[in-house]
């Protein structure tokens, strides 16, 4: 919802000045006119003459209100109803004051062309009357025109800097406001990635550790039904639900580090370790425990990465081997880190039934390739003829932002296959 502006909060109290400007104004014309003509010597002025010039006070002060809605058309008014009022009226009041108020207005409403020229327009009728004055007879000297001037150019001058200064405020209304929405719109978005990261790391952890339970807990079952004989079941399915237990219990440890974020500062931060590269060898004997025959090969000089990598290749293996135990059949895979000194390369290899031509992806080749690319990497999967391969490609030496934290989920990503999958895939 759109907070509003300094401008638009001081919008009331503006015009509850205005009015009171107005009033003041009026109050002022109207009380000095009539003391002027109670003060003056009875018969000194005509009736019809006394009609005519409070017919223009009222006027003048009457069209004062309307004055920021039509800023030219009631200085126009103003000065009109000054140059009948003078000439005709013997008491001479401060008429005048409704055309400065309203020549200022003017000003302050943006119409500086014509308040110029309609204090022009005063200066030069006010000076041609006076000239034009038999000597002796003039009503205003040349000080007192030099001031008229001065106040005339006065109001003209401080019309245009209030037009200015409101203008200013206007501006750093708006860009407040706008800096406002786009740090809304910032924290929103920053919300969104950090509950897809969150998405992805529980994803990832329960769908890696739930799929060896289920395989591990099949075979268990599995030996205590097809073997009668208590002496060879018992231990095969003892073999089994200790795999079980420690696939849980490492599951459930990672499941609270990923949470961690999610609870209040009171809480106490878990104390296990980021998961990590130099936690493969656990994640690999859980693997082996499913009946996989799972080697690792390195290439290259190994080195220590900073942890939104480390983390992110950890979860590509991790997953890979997910999908291996869920869907590939497979009997043996290979586990390969390729190390240089410009990227660290990933690949995880079965000897499975590949995947179908005509296979939809999932979720987990997405999130795989999201890693990838988030620390600016490629991911390939595909069928190898003999099985299925993910390959992954994450740079050592990415910008700060890809290094410094953990990668948040960015636009939809392209992934790169060889074949339409499923097979291979979640």
């Amino acid at each position: 919802m759109a907070l509003p502006s300094p401008v638009r909060r001081g919008r009331v109290p503006a015009r509850t000045a205005d009015l009171a400007v107005t009033a003041a104004v009026t109050a002022f014309v109207a009380g000095w006119s009539a003391f002027s003509a109670l003060s003056a010597p009875a018969g000194s002025e005509s009736l019809p003459r006394t009609l005519l010039g409070w017919l223009c006070v009222a006027v003048a002060c009457g069209a004062l209100p309307l004055r920021h809605r039509a800023p030219v058309a009631v200085a126009v008014v103003t000065l009109l109803a000054s140059v009948v009022y003078y000439p005709t009226s013997s008491y001479d009041g401060p008429l005048m004051v409704t055309f400065a108020l309203a020549l200022y207005t003017a000003a302050a409403e943006g119409r500086f062309t014509a308040a110029v020229a309609l204090a022009s327009a005063t200066l030069l009728a006010v000076g041609l009357g006076e000239i034009r004055q038999e000597t002796g007879r003039r009503q205003i000297d040349d000080t007192s025109l030099v001031m008229l001037a001065g106040w005339l150019i006065s109001l003209v001058a401080v019309g245009r800097a209030q037009r200015t200064r409101l203008a200013y405020l206007r501006e750093v209304g708006r860009r407040a406001l706008a800096a406002q929405r786009e740090q809304e719109a910032r924290a929103l978005q920053s919300a969104t990635e950090e509950r897809l990261r969150i998405a992805r790391e529980v994803h990832d952890v329960l769908g890696h550790s739930l799929s060896l339970i289920h395989v591990q807990s099949s075979a268990a079952l599995h030996g205590l039904t097809r073997r009668p004989a208590p002496a060879e079941a018992l231990p095969a399915a003892t073999r089994a639900l200790e795999a079980v237990k420690a696939t849980s219990k490492d599951a459930l440890r990672e499941l609270r580090g990923t949470l961690d974020v999610l609870r209040q500062g009171a809480e106490e931060a878990p104390t296990a370790p980021v998961s990590g590269l130099d936690r493969l060898d656990e994640l690999v004997g859980r693997a082996r425990a499913t009946g996989l025959d799972v080697t690792t090969r390195t290439e290259g000089t190994a080195r220590q990465l900073p942890p939104a990598l480390d983390l992110a290749a950890y979860r590509i293996v991790q997953e890979s081997l997910t999908n291996v135990t869920r869907h590939a059949r497979a009997s043996e895979v290979l586990i390969t880190l390729t190390w240089t000194d410009e990227a660290l390369g990933l690949s995880v290899e079965d000897d499975g039934e590949g995947s179908p031509v005509g296979g939809a992806r999932g979720s987990g080749l997405r999130g795989m390739a999201e890693r990838a690319r988030a620390f600016g990497g490629k991911l390939t999967a595909g069928d190898t003829g003999r099985g299925f391969r993910v390959s992954a490609r994450l740079p050592l030496t990415g910008g700060p932002t890809a290094m410094s934290r953990t990668p948040t989920a960015l636009a939809p990503t392209r992934l790169t296959t060889t074949r339409p999958t499923t097979g291979g895939t979640e």
